[in-house]
């Protein structure tokens, strides 16, 4: 008895299918991160809905306020409105008597771009002693900021977070996720037309918060010598934050 094997005969549609076959893997991916992308969204909006406040006679008060930078000018010129909006807010919060002391935390990349001393001057100018003010000049990122008010100022409790709301969802999360009883007060909204750019960042921002959180957490760039905040008049029965 013969047996015959028959030859596979070259398949000519093999490119084709080849590519359909990595067409449905690149679809698949794509459909996977845009899943994820709206789950990281929900999770950090949902996670920190009980902990951000709009009205400023219902925040707890707290030692500290962290206010968060941004430019104090856009690249044409003009004021930037979210900066004006966050010293408004961290203003009435210090005269309100809900924070004690402002860290004002941002970006001094170089010595001509400097988010903490334009955020110190701003508040000076509405009122607030310079003394009440610690300036952060390694908050290069939302994460930094957070962390490093924790490592490098002290701050454990009793801290309120200054910014615009659709910032402050993430920030309240991720210091929440690092140890920061924190809640957030939330600055007046810029007009959406001047912030859709800012805000459509803000969806992969909160992405990668929730990388940062739970699959890649990492040190700020820049961390250093302990620098405890002092509080120093502290009324009867209040926590002294910082070592003496």
């Amino acid at each position: 008895m013969r047996f015959f094997i028959r030859k596979q005969e070259p398949d000519a549609a093999t490119p084709f299918h080849r590519r359909i076959r990595w067409l449905r893997v690149a679809g698949a991916l794509a459909v996977a991160s845009v899943l994820f992308v709206a789950f990281a969204n929900y999770y950090i909006i949902t996670a920190s809905r009980d902990y951000i406040y709009d009205d400023i006679a219902s925040v707890p008060a707290r030692d500290v306020g962290l206010v968060l930078g941004a430019s104090s000018h856009l690249a044409d010129g003009r004021e930037n409105m979210h900066f004006v909006s966050r010293m408004d807010a961290a203003a009435a919060l210090y005269h309100a008597g809900k924070a004690r002391h402002l860290l004002v935390s941002g970006d001094n990349h170089s010595a001509d771009y400097d988010e903490p001393t334009a955020m110190k001057n701003a508040l000076i100018a509405r009122g607030v002693p310079a003394d009440a003010i610690t300036c952060d000049f390694a908050g290069f990122r939302t994460y930094d900021s957070v962390v490093r008010a924790k490592e490098i100022f002290g701050l454990s409790d009793r801290v309120v977070i200054v910014t615009q709301r659709y910032h402050n969802t993430r920030a309240v999360t991720l210091a929440r996720a690092n140890g920061i009883g924190a809640i957030g007060f939330c600055a007046r909204d810029v007009v959406f037309r001047h912030s859709i750019r800012t805000e459509i960042r803000e969806v992969v921002s909160r992405t990668f918060a929730m990388l940062e959180i739970y699959i890649f957490p990492h040190k700020p760039r820049h961390l250093g010598p302990r620098e405890p905040i002092v509080l120093s008049k502290v009324s009867a029965g209040a926590p002294q934050l910082g070592m003496q």
